[in-house]
This record gives C-alpha cells, structure tokens and sequence, in this order.
C-alpha cells in the first residue's frame, strides 16, 4: 500500500492532500505506551507525514504483544484487562494534539461504550464505523451520532454479499425493479438518504463502478426498507474483538 501511494504521489498524478487516508489501532496495542510506536509504524509503512483518520479498532484490549490474536492453551482469547478504552482514547487525543493525525474515532463499537466515551472525551470522536445494513439498522447509534455530529461510516452496507441477505430481500428487489437500479444500489442509496457515510469492498471494477453511480431512491422506498423485520448481525467482531463475517459459499462483492 505504501509503495503504491508514494509511487503515485511521485509521479504528481495525485497530491497528499487529495488522499484521505485511515488506519486503525489493532487491539493488542490498547496499552497507552502501545499507542504511539503502533500509529508511527502504521505511518512508515504507508510512508506519510500525517494520517488523516485514525480509529480503534475495536473496543476490547488484547494481551499487549506481537501476537495479534493471543490465546490461551484452550483457544481462547487473552484479554487484557488491565487497560480501559479511555486510557487508550488518551494516547489518541495526543497523537491529534502533535499534529500525527487529523482526527480520531472507534470502530466495531456498541452505544453502550460509545456514550461514557464520548462524555468523557477531551476530542469527541469523529467517526464510529460499524457494520449497518437494513437487518441491522443500528437507529439508536445512528441517531446519537447525527445528534453529536459524528460520522455513521457503515461496513458491509450490502451485508457483505451474503445470500440469502439484504441483497435478495424481496423489499429491496422490489425496489429495485421499481426504480432500474440494482439491489446493491437500492440499498447504498438507501444507507446514504438515512445519513450514513458507506464502506463497500467491490472485488471487480465493473462493481465499483456500479457503487458509484447511486441514484436517490423515494422517500417511501426508504420507508419500506425500514419497515423490514429481519435482525442479522453478519460479524461477531463486537462480541470478541475479533473479526470475521459467518461462513458463506458465497464472495463479498
């Protein structure tokens, strides 16, 4: 990634400051003496000045090491327990005050922690990126960030290419045989007239295409969408601290 940016910033075909870049502290480095060496050595490998956005990754504190995943002799993740989240959103608050990066926030993040993070907080986070598509709407965290002006950043707003998902739910190709866009442009346009800022993996460029060109879709079109029943939340990353979306024959988009 690095060599790719600087070979592209060489050859003056984009500037720095068109690129907004972000990276993420991974959860093993929660320890506040941790925070600092991880985001330099994120920045060196990228070979830039400044980050632009920096996120924890998730709110759980693995036990501080090389080991990205530490684990005990039966499997199980070793947690460290003896660091809170804000300890760690300190270490972040300093690297914004020396000028390291532009702005912070959290990822994989439930309101429960978000709240007294948030109050207590020096620099308010600026943007929480979870998983959110309409089988898991997140509304009430959605709502607290319009309210504190936080930036919703949904991943896996077409629920991750999973089938049977959002993409093949009869709401939405409905819709989309309604409106001539596709599924996955129903449900990108619905993300962005709620409020929130997208997140997509297209795996061709034929699809990224296609996810750029959102048209709006009528109001009652987003009202159907929110009407649908179904709850499925695709990655337990919140539940562990680690990432993985359920087992599926099927690929992401």
């Amino acid at each position: 990634m690095g060599e790719s940016l600087q070979a592209e910033f060489a050859t003056g075909a984009i500037a720095r400051e068109e690129v907004f870049i972000t990276t993420k502290l991974w959860n093993t480095n929660h320890r506040p003496e941790r925070v600092e060496p991880a985001f330099d050595a994120s920045r060196e490998r990228l070979g830039i000045s400044y980050v632009d956005l920096y996120l924890i990754h998730t709110p759980f504190a693995f036990q501080s090491g090389n080991n990205m995943e530490p684990r005990d002799p039966s499997g199980n993740i070793i947690y460290d327990r003896g660091v809170n989240l804000l300890e760690t959103w300190r270490a972040m608050e300093s690297l914004v005050d020396r000028g390291k990066c532009r702005a912070i926030g959290l990822s994989d993040v439930v309101l429960e922690n978000l709240v007294p993070l948030y109050e207590a907080a020096r620099i308010k986070p600026a943007v929480v990126q979870v998983e959110s598509h309409p089988y898991l709407p997140q509304t009430e965290l959605l709502e607290f960030c319009k309210q504190k002006g936080i930036v919703f950043l949904a991943f896996a707003p077409l629920g991750h290419g999973i089938r049977p998902g959002p993409l093949e739910d009869p709401a939405v190709l409905a819709i989309a045989r309604q409106t001539s866009l596709t599924p996955a442009q129903v449900l990108i346009a619905w993300a962005i007239q709620r409020g929130t800022a997208v997140l997509t993996t297209a795996k061709t460029l034929d699809r990224a295409r296609e996810n750029y060109n959102i048209s709006e879709i009528p109001e009652a079109a987003v009202d159907e969408i929110n009407r649908i029943e179904i709850r499925s939340r695709l990655n337990s990353v919140v539940e562990t601290g680690v990432p993985g979306f359920i087992p599926s024959d099927a690929s992401s988009r």
